[in-house]
């Protein structure tokens, strides 16, 4: 999961670059795509079987869902400096634990949702509305976080019934499928071997990326290694710097602690609530 994070932050980073001369769904295609090689690669060693899924619809709804949110993402992060934007992101398993409760009648206790006001109060501080700190296109990547967090809603609804395998395949096959449809409206024909070299990078990388996931998450409980998801603000911070000479200020880090703290004590309580249910 770690090895994973550290390379979509590189995905990241060779897209915040690209959008400089790239329409970013154009390079959302190419990212994508790569995750339609990790399909590939798994058929080629599982063989096929994995590709039957017993609720096709909510599967085509989550690769719909992983395509809008890949993009937004793409989209803001042409605007929002990248560690401040992997920040914003964060918010996500707030959205998933409100949605949790709201669309899977999931019980939450008080110490959950107080975890989840003060987590979304560190986006808010990162992000300073009205203060004109950040760029308004930060409002795509909260949507882009809710676009992700009901991906995992539909993620937990499939999990009873299709294999994580089946749910990675459908939405790289669908997210690709459907970003194809507006690709000739935006498509530029790469103009450099800096381009064409990054683009084959974010396609190979992110398959790469995509797949030592799906490991992690074949090895371990998903509570158990989602902690490491917050690797990326490191990540996205050392790449911002490096790359762009873009370090977050000191109330960023602030807003970004916060969310890290309340956002692993969200996924330890469900942790927590995960382990009684089996002993029950």
């Amino acid at each position: 999961m770690a090895m994973g994070m550290f390379l979509f932050a590189a995905v990241d980073t060779a897209a915040k670059f690209l959008t400089e001369t790239m329409h970013p769904v154009q390079i959302v295609w190419f990212r994508q795509f790569g995750l339609l090689l990790g399909v590939i690669l798994l058929i080629g060693l599982r063989g096929r079987s994995f590709l039957v899924s017993a609720n096709p619809k909510l599967q085509i709804g989550r690769g719909v869902l992983a395509a809008c949110s890949a993009t937004l993402f793409i989209f803001a992060v042409s605007y929002v400096p990248l560690a401040d934007a992997v920040a914003i992101t964060f918010v996500a398993p707030f959205f998933v634990t409100v949605m949790g409760a709201l669309i899977l009648r999931e019980p939450v206790g008080v110490r959950r949702w107080v975890a989840v006001t003060i987590g979304f109060l560190g986006t808010l501080i990162v992000i300073r509305p009205g203060a004109g700190v950040v760029h308004p296109a930060a409002a795509l990547l909260i949507i882009a976080a809710g676009a992700f967090a009901l991906r995992q809603i539909l993620s937990r609804m499939l999990a009873g019934d299709d294999t994580t395998q089946t749910t990675f395949a459908y939405t790289a096959v669908v997210s690709c499928s459907l970003l194809t449809l507006p690709l000739p409206f935006f498509w530029r024909m790469p103009s450099s071997s800096l381009e064409i070299g990054l683009l084959i990078a974010i396609a190979i990388t992110a398959a790469v990326a995509e797949t030592l996931v799906i490991m992690a998450l074949d090895a371990a409980q998903a509570v158990v290694v989602a902690p490491v998801q917050y690797s990326l603000l490191i990540w996205g911070t050392f790449y911002g710097f490096v790359v762009f000479g873009q370090f977050p200020d000191a109330w960023t880090w602030v807003g970004a602690l916060i969310i890290v703290a309340t956002g692993i004590y969200t996924l330890h309580r469900e942790r927590i609530a995960s382990y009684q249910e089996t002993e029950i």
